[in-house]
């Protein structure tokens, strides 16, 4: 039996967004999921069906293949079947199966009272500039980032100390409103205690009844030897605290490096500019030259540099992020003409012009 188009199988245009996509599967697999129809092989087959079209249509690489060559451009690709659904984190994210079934059963599911479930907090980003030189040695900084935390006035309960949260007389402490029609029940998630299952009447003074407050905590950051801009650093569990006690968000520092004024980077490579006399380009000899590390190492001028040629100081540049060895230090001859000579000076150069046979210093004529 040929397979049908997986646009079709979930119900959407081929322009479809990847919420789109998302959302068409969510409803599919709340209907034919197998947990939900025990022993009905029809709708395994068709959950396994949706799973199989999502699987390729919320992956930009594996749709553009199927946009292009249909079934057979992603015949290759493995993952689906049981085991492809076996995780719904991404689709249902806090969404609990146990609500599908209380339309279903018995009087006990409706009355029973939820408890808060606890929810991971959000991540934090910081944005870290940091200097050339932090960059390449790699340092210890301390940043001061604000995150929602447990509220120590109320221990996170959200409540007025002396007071407790009273069951939603709406849901009776279900956390749900279930409507009957005919054969038909419908669960929705109750809207006066938005699904908790209790309200708070007396909230607490210090976080308004949410059982988070805003504070600022001074976090170490370690930045790596040889990071770049654009680099984050995850900071595990240094994110804010979750609702209801739920578990703490992750720190991800972006790393932005400054503009030096003497240093360019290439890579793992430095570039310096390094001025140079005219009788050392033409005579040769030696020069101090300015490192990233702030040292200065020696380097030979051969005779005869010109201008703009370029020396490599072996492992004077930037290390290997996460391994051994760093790159070069590339120095850049600029030779400086002086603009003011001596008498001496003039006739020493005119002497030499002479003998290479130039005239020079007539004053010559000046173009526009």
């Amino acid at each position: 039996m040929a397979k049908r188009d997986y646009y079709e199988v979930l119900g959407v245009s081929k322009n479809a967004t990847e919420d789109e996509i998302k959302q068409a599967y969510r409803k599919l697999a709340l209907k034919y999921h197998p947990d939900r129809n025990k022993g009905d092989k029809n709708s395994e087959e068709k959950f396994k069906e949706a799973t199989e079209a999502y699987e390729v249509l919320r992956d930009p690489k594996k749709r553009a293949s199927y946009d292009k060559f249909g079934h057979a451009g992603v015949s290759g690709f493995e993952g689906f079947g049981r085991g492809a659904y076996s995780d719904f984190s991404d689709i249902f994210g806090d969404f609990d199966f146990s609500d599908i079934f209380e339309g279903f059963f018995g009087s006990g599911f409706g009355t029973r009272t939820r408890t808060k479930r606890a929810r991971r907090g959000a991540d934090i980003q910081y944005d870290l500039s940091i200097t050339l030189e932090d960059a390449a040695s790699g340092e210890e900084v301390q940043i001061k980032i604000p995150r929602n935390e447990t509220c120590e006035v109320c221990d996170g309960t959200g409540s007025k100390a002396g007071t407790k949260p009273a069951v939603c007389p709406l849901c009776n402490g279900s956390g749900q409103i279930r409507q009957t029609q005919g054969f038909f029940s419908i669960t929705q998630t109750c809207y006066k205690c938005r699904g908790e299952g209790k309200i708070i009447s007396s909230p607490c003074s210090s976080c308004g009844g949410t059982g988070l407050k805003l504070h600022k905590r001074t976090i170490t950051v370690k930045i790596p030897a040889g990071v770049e801009s654009g680099s984050r650093l995850k900071i595990s569990g240094e994110g804010e605290q979750g609702p209801n006690g739920g578990a703490r968000g992750d720190l991800y520092v972006v790393i932005h490096v400054k503009k030096h004024t003497s240093f360019e980077r290439h890579d793992n490579d430095i570039l310096s500019l390094v001025d140079v006399s005219f009788p050392m380009a033409c005579l040769g000899g030696e020069i101090e030259v300015p490192t990233i590390n702030g040292n200065k190492a020696k380097m030979k001028i051969p005779p005869g540099t010109e201008n703009g040629q370029v020396f490599r100081l072996k492992g004077n540049g930037i290390p290997y992020l996460g391994s051994y060895g760093r790159g070069d230090q590339l120095v850049k001859i600029n030779i400086k003409v002086p603009k003011r000579l001596t008498p001496r000076q003039k006739e020493l150069l005119k002497e030499f012009s002479t003998l290479d046979g130039e005239e020079v210093g007539s004053g010559g004529r000046e173009f526009y």
